[in-house]
């Protein structure tokens, strides 16, 4: 009688191992000149300097920047859609933007994807948009970890996090220590939702009013799914560009990425002491989903503002004299922007009004 194989137990090592191999050219696509190929090795590699005509990258007094997260629940909707073609652009974009906001370059990007039964095809979908999110992010997708953990998930689902390392030189860093009374804020259009208040999100839409992923609502183009998996915006790009053009002057003084906690509680954390924001309500357009979350869970405006972005993914904090030239140069861009508030005197707080 032959005895228990680990693939009894619920871990196919065979297939783990093809889905390891063929997934390298999706980790190759994002690869730039600094990444040391290393393929099946037990770790990624990746040079901080490099020097070439074309790349060279050569800094004087280097600080690197990490971050990491995951999408939350958002991935129950991935799950009841069964569409996983876009999700891991979350999970790139919940980690550059956060590294982002410090000045820094997003350089490279590690995820986790854990499941109880390895899936292929669906792991494949999930590489597909990570690799996607990595090369809007113009940082190297260095590798990563698919366990099997059999019994620990339901069947069919998985969980995600993914960790990203950026690097800024040290007087470039950009951490709101200059903001002043008097400075604006500028607000980066967010592309819905992103990847915060789905928990709020589903007991609204799913338990309450007992719509579905297919639901369509006149208020918004395609289904309630549709609209619910856009994934989270990547503003490495448009800011990136912002800062080469101004890599002369520190022009942009803070900025905060808009997940959890919303505009009231991302904004403070990049204020001095001394400082509060004033935002102006109608400064900017809220995109149709919001209204019709607020309105079919009757959910406080005060509660809103405090879970979700309201249509703001990115913030940057600049004096009143170079934002004409900040939007001029995001509209070049294609990045839509607007003047949503103005920093007042305070003790750290937002104020909506």
């Amino acid at each position: 009688m032959a005895g228990i194989s680990y693939k009894d137990a619920g871990v196919d090592i065979e297939a783990k191992g093809k889905f390891t191999t063929d997934i390298y050219q999706q980790l190759r696509r994002t690869f730039g000149p600094r990444v040391i190929e290393n393929p099946g090795g037990f770790a990624g590699l990746f040079s901080l300097n490099y020097d070439s005509k074309l790349f060279s990258k050569n800094y004087q007094h280097p600080v690197l920047v990490a971050s990491t997260d995951g999408v939350g629940t958002k991935l129950k909707i991935a799950f009841m859609m069964d569409r996983h073609d876009t999700i891991g652009i979350d999970l790139v974009a919940m980690c550059v933007n956060d590294i982002l906001v410090m000045g820094a370059e997003p350089v490279f990007f590690l995820d986790y994807m854990a499941s109880s039964r390895m899936i292929p095809e669906k792991m494949k979908e999930v590489l597909h948009g990570i690799a996607n999110g990595c090369c809007e992010a113009e940082c190297a997708l260095l590798g990563g970890e698919t366990p099997e953990m059999p019994g620990f998930y339901h069947d069919g689902e998985y969980d995600l996090a993914g960790f990203a390392v950026g690097i800024v030189e040290r007087k470039k860093i950009i951490n709101g220590k200059g903001i002043g009374a008097g400075d604006v804020v500028i607000g980066l259009r967010s592309s819905g939702l992103h990847s915060n208040g789905f928990s709020l999100v589903r007991k609204v839409l799913f338990e309450k009013t007992k719509l579905d992923v297919n639901s369509k609502i006149k208020a918004i183009n395609g289904t309630i799914g549709d609209e619910l998996l856009k994934p989270t915006k990547i503003y490495v790009k448009p800011i990136r560009a912002l800062l080469r053009h101004y890599r002369f002057k520190k022009v942009v003084k803070g900025m905060a990425h808009i997940t959890g906690g919303g505009l009231v509680e991302n904004i403070p954390r990049i204020l001095p002491e001394g400082c509060s924001v004033r935002i102006k309500k109608g400064s900017w357009p809220v995109p149709a989903i919001f209204e019709v979350i607020q309105k079919r869970g009757k959910i406080e405006e005060g509660e809103m503002y405090n879970v979700l972005n309201m249509g703001i993914g990115m913030v940057l904090i600049a004096s009143k004299y170079y934002a004409p030239s900040i939007m001029k140069k995001l509209k070049q861009m294609k990045e839509d922007s607007f003047i949503i508030g103005k920093v007042i005197k305070g003790n750290r707080k937002v104020e909506i009004v």
